[in-house]
């Protein structure tokens, strides 16, 4: 791609790149939020077309008006946020747009033949007749890789492949890339996390305020090098050392709680949790043993099966249990783990999506009237002070990058000063900047005599950030641990059901 400009009214997104991307390797493009890397991908995958610039592939000038011409080319794209349909099973939703004949069970035959073939070569295994409603994350993240290979995907753009899987997934995922790579397929890789990056990649374009400002070979890289190119300032993402803290009263307490699902599948058993004023505790283990549902019961939004819970001093047992809008009243916040399901309504406005579940407080109501001018005033200062970009208040809430809603959810619920802060996946799809950003914001509710309780598939993020970690495998607590007395190792052995 050369000298590249893409403009969407006065915003600049990309502003003359240039990037050359080399055959059968895995090239990682990484920088902040709004730096012009999907823009830049998109107008590769044809979904906008650059307003100046030139696009070769494999030497041979390309005209890529849309993504029929990409695909044409060669050229793959799987989205951060699938694009399946849930009520179709995994070989309908390949064959949907690209059927290889108008007899329906003739055409589903070959393209099994075909599926079966290709899952056979890359390791990409799949359930082809499960309905992708019912399909794991990362089988959804197998398939759409499937579904761009099977429409002959030369080269392959990921968008934050790695963002919703579990660390098994995406050791899991590294490998079958690394495979792809092996047989000459080129991977350009979007993504935050700058180890992955390290890992896997061979070469590295860093982006800044839409232009590229760094492309090196991966062993000429370091995590602070690139993460000071993307921000333009030295960072630091590790723990931050200060006075001791000790924690005050208890103001969450929760005792033998016990959680079954639907199929009477035992999800909490006997979990006994305290949080204190002043303190971050963390909740590390490998993505589904239990730390969802935790959060879910804790949050109000799951009845658990039996046990009790109190919080600032009100007690609370089933069927009689917690909910959000006592919990609110209670000046207990949650930041869910999905932003999209449950965090934002995503047609709403920002300033509407800034004010979800507190527009009955005096500054945004009047009698039986919502205050407009309040609820906006309101939602800029929020976005001033948590550095949402762009500082539009009417702007879509489905129009900001994930790491923009993300602070956007934040700057509601830290807005009110709570008492008690439960976080889940603060920092899922943000970039490094703003990751240093929440981090400080949430040492800043600790230090202020907030209850911060945080949930993190992210190791590195727990040590970060916690005075004391809980570990949980199998919906039960394999250990607690004073910081000073973490490692990565026995973290790790807990998460996996071994003793430390």
């Amino acid at each position: 791609m050369r000298g590249i400009h893409k403009r969407f009214g006065a915003v600049r997104a990309n502003v003359d790149v240039s990037l050359c991307v080399r055959s059968g390797t895995v090239h990682g493009l990484v920088g902040e939020n709004g730096a012009g890397k999907s823009t830049l991908m998109s107008v590769l995958y044809g979904f906008y077309r650059a307003d100046a610039g030139s696009i070769a592939v494999n030497g041979q000038d390309a005209d890529i008006r849309n993504a029929d011409d990409a695909i044409a080319l060669g050229i793959g794209m799987v989205h951060q946020h699938f694009m399946l349909v849930d009520t179709l099973t995994a070989l309908e939703n390949v064959m949907l747009g690209a059927e290889p004949h108008w007899l329906l069970l003739r055409a589903t035959a070959q393209v099994r033949g075909k599926l079966e073939a290709l899952m056979q070569s890359t390791g990409l295994h799949v359930q082809l007749d499960t309905l992708v409603a019912d399909l794991a994350v990362g089988d959804r993240q197998r398939l759409e890789i499937l579904k761009a290979l099977y429409r002959g995907a030369k080269v392959l753009i990921l968008d934050e492949p790695t963002a919703v899987l579990t660390p098994q997934e995406t050791v899991q995922l590294f490998d079958v890339l690394r495979g792809l790579r092996a047989q000459g397929t080129t991977i350009i890789l979007i993504t935050h996390k700058l180890k992955e990056v390290m890992a896997l990649c061979d070469w590295v374009t860093v982006m800044r305020a839409g232009a590229v400002v760094q492309e090196l070979p991966i062993a000429q890289a370091t995590i602070a090098g690139l993460a000071e190119a993307m921000v333009g300032r030295k960072v630091n993402m590790g723990r931050v050392e200060g006075a001791a803290h000790t924690p005050g009263e208890v103001l969450l307490a929760a005792r033998g709680l016990e959680v079954r699902d639907s199929l009477n599948v035992l999800r909490l058993s006997g979990i006994d949790v305290q949080l204190r004023a002043g303190e971050m505790v963390g909740i590390a283990g490998v993505s589904g043993n239990g730390q969802s549902e935790l959060l879910d019961v804790l949050s109000g939004l799951l009845t658990p099966t039996q046990g009790e819970l109190t919080v600032c001093g009100q007690r609370f047992t089933p069927p009689h249990w917690l909910d959000p809008q006592t919990a609110r009243s209670l000046g207990l916040a949650h930041v869910p783990e999905d932003r999209h399901a449950r965090a934002l309504v995503m047609a709403f406005a920002a300033w509407e999506s800034a004010v979800l579940g507190y527009d009955g407080l005096p500054q945004y109501r009047s009698g039986p009237w919502m205050r407009h001018v309040g609820m906006t005033t309101a939602t800029a200062t929020m976005m001033e002070r948590f550095d949402v970009r762009p500082r539009d208040t009417s702007l879509p809430s489905s129009k900001f990058s994930g790491g923009n809603q993300q602070k956007l959810v934040l700057a509601r619920e830290l807005g009110q000063s709570p008492k008690v802060l439960l976080v889940g996946q603060p920092t899922r799809g943000v970039d490094i900047g703003a990751i240093e950003f929440i981090y400080s914001q949430l040492r800043a509710m600790r230090d202020a005599g907030c209850a911060v309780l945080v949930v993190s598939s992210e190791l590195d993020e727990i040590l970060a950030l916690s005075d004391r970690v809980i570990v949980m495998n199998q919906g039960r607590i394999a250990g607690e641990l004073a910081i000073g007395d973490c490692t990565e190792a026995g973290l790790g052995l807990l998460m996996t059901g071994g003793s430390q």
